[in-house]
């Protein structure tokens, strides 16, 4: 057998406010399925989470005060004079001599790492000219002859690497090489026109047994041949022409995409691959794509630093905070929070200010009377423009996440007030009611010998609860009318 018995507690001074306790009565005894104590922990609980809720919108607002604007400023201009005067353009940049060396180096390296005789030093010539030997490849034309000249114009040694298609550090670049390798074909865009050589190469075969090693071999050849260019060819007299920068190669793509789709070229297109094409042959290559990454890179780590050992002086200089490398840790993490990514946006904001001051200042001045585009572009950092960029689309998404999250915020923190006092009512009817020797009656309701006392406290528990006096059972036998449906 079970039945429910339920009791409503009212405050008697007020009239509002009420708590409802049920109690399942069964063959093997009874149980409460709530009392004051287990309504009091169960909205606690429920507060905690309504105050999780509230405290995962504020993480979508910053928390930056004036110093962490005027550091994330003063990091932005720093890096923003070292780009100037230290990167630059190629031919004139101190960090550009350095990524030099350091692309020999990989060059050398990656030759040593391939030679059978693991002893043996390379220079940078004889590197270029081992690993050129090493993955041939069949597109590797430095010149059309002179009937290809008169009609698709000049192809030399220093723009050979940008126009060549399967020379591009990029997707289409792998996919062209495949396919060159593949056919015995060379692919250039020229003037806008993809062009495209037949039996590029006597003797040509790419290797492999079956479809899976001919592409394995077919990009392994494309690797190779790029690491054999990062530093020029083996003919190339002194710095020579890299790779193309990735982030130029793309205007390579449109034109060849488009011609494979057979959709005109445009004159925007051509004027983006012509600007592109003088830049390279000015030496805007990976390398020097590389020393434009340093001082963004150094923006990058001194601004998370400086947020970092602010916040450690903070939490050390608070004697209320436990020294715990886990708290510590949340307090000082220099990544995910809101507050860092906004001093970010403002030291990349800055650096790209004064990037753009110079670039155009060099610009109008190289030429007088016209702006010189080619100077302008030698000397704007991309990553630097691209890391703004990135900074300023986190903030527009955070922004829209912290609208969509205000109006369900404002119903918490109402809901929270609600449940605020709804403790506190409940607190003082803990203080009010000793529930604990009171409901002590259904362990005595278990043993038939102390019926009698079982009785009389839930009859001084029914009074204390309000019941009405027609629905309080005051002995053995109005409690066995009631479970037979019998009206007194």
């Amino acid at each position: 057998m079970t039945d429910q018995c339920t009791s409503r507690t009212t405050d008697p001074d007020t009239n509002h406010g009420s708590i409802v306790l049920e109690m399942s009565i069964q063959e093997e005894g009874y149980d409460f399925s709530s009392s004051i104590s287990s309504a009091l922990e169960h909205a606690e609980n429920e507060l905690q989470d309504i105050k999780e809720n509230i405290d995962s919108l504020k993480n979508l607002r910053p928390d930056c005060d004036k110093l962490d604007y005027a550091l994330a400023a003063s990091i932005g201009a720093l890096c923003g004079i070292i780009d100037i005067f230290l990167v630059g353009k190629p031919g004139e940049s101190d960090f550009g001599q350095a990524t030099d060396k350091w692309f020999e180096t990989i060059t050398i390296k990656f030759a040593e790492f391939l030679h059978p005789d693991k002893k043996k030093e390379f220079t940078i010539k004889n590197a270029i000219s081992y690993l050129e030997g090493r993955f041939k490849i069949p597109y590797d034309q430095t010149s059309w002859g002179e009937a290809g000249k008169y009609v698709f114009g000049n192809l030399n040694t220093n723009n050979h690497h940008f126009k060549s298609l399967a020379h591009n550090p990029s997707l289409c670049g792998l996919f062209f090489s495949i396919l060159d390798q593949w056919n015995n074909t060379s692919h250039f865009i020229s003037d806008g026109q993809l062009v495209a050589l037949v039996e590029a190469k006597d003797g040509w075969e790419l290797k492999g047994g079956n479809l899976p090693a001919k592409l394995f071999c077919g990009f392994v050849n494309w690797f190779g041949h790029l690491m054999s260019d990062n530093s020029g060819s083996s003919g190339s007299a002194g710095r020579g022409t890299g790779i193309p920068s990735p982030l130029w190669t793309w205007t390579n793509d449109i034109i060849a995409i488009k011609a494979k789709l057979h959709i005109p070229v445009n004159r925007f297109d051509k004027s983006v691959n012509e600007l592109a094409l003088t830049i390279f042959n000015q030496g805007y290559d990976t390398r020097f794509q590389t020393a434009q990454t340093i001082p963004v890179f150094v923006n990058e780590l001194l601004v998370r630093l400086f947020y970092s050992i602010r916040r450690f002086i903070h939490y050390i200089a608070n004697e209320d905070n436990v020294f715990s490398f886990q708290l510590i840790w949340k307090s000082c993490e220099p990544f995910s929070n809101p507050t860092v990514k906004r001093m970010l946006t403002v030291s990349h904001g800055t650096f790209c200010m004064l990037d753009l001051a110079d670039a155009t200042i060099r610009g109008v001045t190289s030429l007088p009377g016209t702006f010189n585009a080619p100077e302008f572009f030698l000397r704007l950092n991309i990553i630097g423009l691209g890391r703004f960029a990135v900074s300023l689309y986190g903030e527009a998404q955070r922004e829209l996440r912290y609208k969509k999250s205000e109006q369900d915020s404002a119903y918490a923190r109402k809901e929270l007030i609600i449940v605020e006092y709804y403790i506190q009512g409940l607190k003082i009817l803990q203080e009010n009611y000793n529930d604990n020797e009171l409901l002590s009656f259904t362990e005595d309701l278990q043993n038939s010998d102390m019926y009698i006392n079982a009785f009389q406290k839930t009859t001084h528990l029914a009074e204390l609860r309000n019941v009405p006096e027609a629905k309080i059972l005051r002995s053995k036998k109005d409690i066995d009318n009631y479970f037979m449906g019998v009206k007194a």
